[in-house]
């Protein structure tokens, strides 16, 4: 029987990252965070048109409007700020007129400013740290959906924010960017695919984890039976080939986990690897496991081929 992997590989070459994924990767990279900084520019043009109307830095203390704002150019996240009393949010505003504001004399608005987008700028950076993560998860769900359609199959997917199985619509443009979970028919049986679960019999999290039920019958109780596991992945999704070594660490060592404490108890789900940033070393460990049949199937995320066609693998099983 051909093996799955042998779909779209034919030697560890075939798992290396090209030059041109890895620089469209970078580009990608870039417009991702410029989509996603594009909310606080606005917010600090806003403010610099609400602040406009202060003719002195102490005049912005009666705006109660910008009053958030005044926090963020404090230094105060959003999360700190649910935990402080009103007498200390007004010192930080005034610690920050005193320290910043008025030794910038007429300069004070966009002194103010300067300081919102710098906070703002930490926010941005914490959200940014597994962007290639988040960006992999989008390019394999709609990966997913696309085989789906094709097949004419339907699907329910788990909305990341309220925690919710929707059925699909016609129009689920963009519907890859808040998916946690999806679910669907593979021939009589019903499957349903969880991302970023914290699995008890291993003990850590995986990326993916394809389970042998429907939506409707995940609870705890699945997450603990060994035989309710039909494949477990991991995906690394970050672009960037000094840091591909470690993330391959992480992933093997995910996976060995993964095999040696299902293998304790008499199961053997399947098991896959799917990457962005491979190198020639990786590639060959990677082979070498294929070969084995220690790992299943594994895929370089930057082919498209590749992606569909593990994909379509995962769909069937």
């Amino acid at each position: 029987m051909k093996k799955p992997y042998r779909e779209h590989l034919k030697s560890s070459k075939d798992l290396e990252t090209s030059y041109a994924a890895i620089r469209a990767g970078f580009v990608s990279l870039a417009l991702e965070k410029n989509r996603r900084a594009t909310p606080f520019v606005e917010q600090a043009r806003a403010l610099k048109a609400a602040a406009a109307r202060a003719k002195a830095p102490m005049d912005l203390l009666g705006m109660k409007d910008i009053r958030p704002a005044l926090l963020t150019a404090a230094g105060v996240s959003d999360k700190a700020a649910n935990h402080l009393k009103e007498k200390d949010k007004e010192d930080a505003i005034l610690g920050l007129i005193k320290n910043f504001l008025e030794p910038a004399g007429n300069e004070f608005v966009e002194e103010l400013v300067f300081r919102f987008l710098l906070t703002r700028g930490d926010t941005l950076g914490g959200s940014l740290r597994n962007i290639g993560g988040f960006m992999a998860e989008r390019k394999l769900t709609r990966s997913i959906i696309s085989c789906l359609k094709l097949a004419g199959e339907s699907y329910c997917w788990l909305h990341s924010k309220t925690g919710a199985w929707a059925a699909a619509s016609r129009n689920d443009a963009d519907v890859e960017l808040s998916v946690k979970g999806l679910a669907w028919q593979a021939g009589r049986a019903e499957r349903t695919l969880i991302y970023n679960l914290t699995v008890p019999l291993v003990g850590n999290n995986v990326d993916l984890c394809l389970f042998n039920c429907g939506h409707k019958d995940i609870n705890k109780e699945v997450y603990r039976s060994p035989s309710a596991y039909v494949a477990l992945g991991e995906l690394k999704g970050g672009i960037d080939p000094s840091g591909a070594d470690e993330h391959w660490k992480t992933a093997r060592t995910s996976l060995d986990r993964i095999e040696k404490a299902f293998a304790s108890r008499g199961a053997k789900p399947h098991t896959f690897f799917i990457g962005a940033a491979i190198e020639a070393k990786m590639a060959a460990e990677i082979w070498g496991l294929l070969k084995s049949g220690t790992l299943g199937n594994a895929a370089n995320l930057t082919e498209d081929s590749q992606t569909a066609s593990i994909t379509r693998w995962l769909c069937s099983l």
